[in-house]
C-alpha cells in the first residue's frame, strides 16, 4: 500500500486515479466525512447510492458505483458498503464487509489506479491497524494508494 498526503478528490480530478473508493453505510445518507464531500462534488456517486435499497443489511460487503467522464479525467467512484449504520458509539466498521468488498474491487478493477481514504477508521471507529492489512491482502499486486487527508 502506497501512502500519500493530500486531498483524494482533488487528486482524482487531476487524473491521479482511475478508481476511488470510500466507505458508506447502508442507509443512503452520505452525510458526513468524505462521503458528504463526494456527494457534493460528484452527485452521480450519490445517485448510484440512492438506487440501492435503504437500510438493507445485505448491502454489506458490496458496492455501488458511478462512472464519470470529464474533459480532465475518467473516474469510477465506488461506494463501498463497509458499515451498516452511522449513529451511536463504538465501532461501526464491519471488518468482514471491508474484506469482501475489497475482494470484489480487485476482481472488478484489477490493473487500474485505485485511491482511498482511511476507510472504516475515522467516523466508523474501526482500527486502521486491522483494516490496512485487509485492504493490502485483498489488493495484492494492485496499484493502490491510501490518501491521508491534508488540505492544500
Amino acid at each position: 500500500m502506497k501512502t500519500v498526503k493530500g486531498d483524494l478528490l482533488k487528486l482524482a480530478k487531476e487524473g491521479q486515479f482511475d478508481v476511488i473508493i470510500h466507505g458508506c453505510n447502508c442507509f443512503c445518507t452520505m452525510g458526513a466525512g468524505i462521503a458528504k464531500q463526494i456527494k457534493l462534488t460528484f452527485p452521480d456517486a450519490y445517485s448510484a447510492d440512492l438506487k440501492t435499497e435503504q437500510g438493507n443489511r445485505a448491502k454489506l460487503g458490496t458496492y455501488s458505483s458511478a462512472n464519470l467522464v470529464n474533459v480532465n479525467y475518467q473516474l469510477v467512484i465506488v461506494n463501498a458498503y463497509t458499515q451498516y449504520h452511522w449513529h451511536g458509539k463504538g465501532v461501526k466498521a464491519d471488518y468482514d464487509a471491508i474484506e469482501h468488498v475489497f475482494t470484489l474491487i480487485k476482481q472488478d478493477f484489477s490493473g487500474l489506479r485505485i485511491g482511498y481514504p482511511l476507510i472504516g477508521a475515522r467516523l466508523a471507529g474501526g482500527d486502521w491497524e486491522r483494516i490496512a492489512p485487509i485492504i493490502d491482502e485483498a489488493l495484492f499486486e494492485e496499484n493502490h494508494t491510501l490518501v491521508c487527508y491534508q488540505s492544500s
